[in-house]
């Protein structure tokens, strides 16, 4: 074959794997696992749960809103503790919202409404608490999620400032960035946070129907979303959560479905539909990924926690290798 003949053949197997890439279909939808609760206020029932996060060891914990709690089970949905009620007291609650595990085991709850955080051990023990109402350094107005990262730092979606208030473990403020509004690295209710092995940050910016990635410091790394109801658009994005390879997962609330993500926003896939049916939707408000890659999704009008396990999970021997492991 003359050098024509082969830069021909090269030119034409490039293209045809540039056409190949960009029409590669969406991955298959996670498969359908397990479910657990109702509505009600014992243990292992539900009244409006909203975030959900997952520890070291496969514990699954719970906002259950309405009730004031958290509630905290094995992976495979057994109910384990709870603990809160109602009030402004060490260990009480009023609209807890979200919740996140850090590597030590410590258990850290967006307190909404007492515009807080509050720090548990990994069985409910009260440790600390930060916050009062306002726009100041450590001030929250309606804190609705909360993120650790790798270091122990601790992310907080502080909603109606419209901003991200960045923290060490024990709630000294390190950092914050955001204003309102829709341009880069503003936010517009933001009600979502997530951090991933790296040290990326992820916030559902829910107003503007957009997720926005940032470093640890809070530069603009990345955004993607519009409304909608195509595939990368969302309607009210409200809950997003990350996966040991760097992937991103974004409870699309109002859409009733589950959308997947790489680190730089380019879609995966999707599943889920309005319905009470496995698999099905009502409101979506949290989605955690376990380190083994089993998603578990707060079904908030369902008044019940689904849990899926991706096709690809056997393809994985051991766990993934993260920064720092060696």
């Amino acid at each position: 074959m003359n050098t024509c003949s082969r830069r021909s053949l090269g030119l034409s197997l490039l293209a045809l794997s540039l056409v190949a890439a960009s029409s590669a279909p969406a991955e298959p939808p996670p498969v359908f696992l397990g479910k657990w609760g109702t509505s009600g206020s014992s243990d292992g029932k539900f009244t409006g749960p909203y975030k959900v996060a997952v520890d070291s060891s496969g514990n699954v914990f719970v906002v259950d809103h309405g009730l004031d709690r958290i509630q905290k089970f094995d992976e495979d949905g057994t109910f384990l503790t709870k603990w809160g009620s109602h009030g402004a007291g060490n260990g009480e609650f009023n609209d807890p919202y979200g919740v996140a595990v850090a590597t030590s085991g410590h258990v850290y709850v967006a307190d909404a409404n007492n515009y807080r955080i509050q720090k548990f051990n990994n069985s409910g023990g009260f440790l600390r608490k930060w916050g009062t109402s306002g726009p100041g350094d450590g001030q929250f107005n309606l804190p609705l999620d909360v993120a650790v990262d790798a270091s122990g730092n601790v992310y907080v979606a502080d909603t109606s400032n419209h901003r991200i208030q960045k923290f060490d473990k024990d709630g000294n403020f390190l950092a914050k960035w955001g204003t309102p509004g829709g341009s880069d690295g503003a936010f517009s209710v933001p009600e979502g946070v997530a951090v991933d092995a790296m040290g990326s940050v992820y916030v559902a910016d829910t107003a503007n129907n957009r997720i926005q990635k940032f470093d640890s410091s809070g530069g603009f790394l990345a955004k993607w979303g519009s409304f909608g109801s195509d595939d990368g658009r969302f309607n009210k994005p409200v809950g997003v959560g990350v996966d040991a390879w760097g992937n991103v997962y974004v409870a699309d609330k109002l859409n009733n479905r589950i959308q997947k993500f790489t680190g730089d926003g380019t879609f995966l896939g999707k599943w889920g539909t309005f319905g009470t049916g496995d698999g099905e939707f009502d409101s979506p408000s949290g989605v955690a990924v376990a380190s083994s890659g089993l998603i578990y999704v707060a079904d908030g009008h369902n008044e019940r926690i689904q849990k899926f396990g991706g096709p690809w999970l056997g393809l994985f021997i051991g766990e993934p290798e993260l920064p720092g492991s060696q």
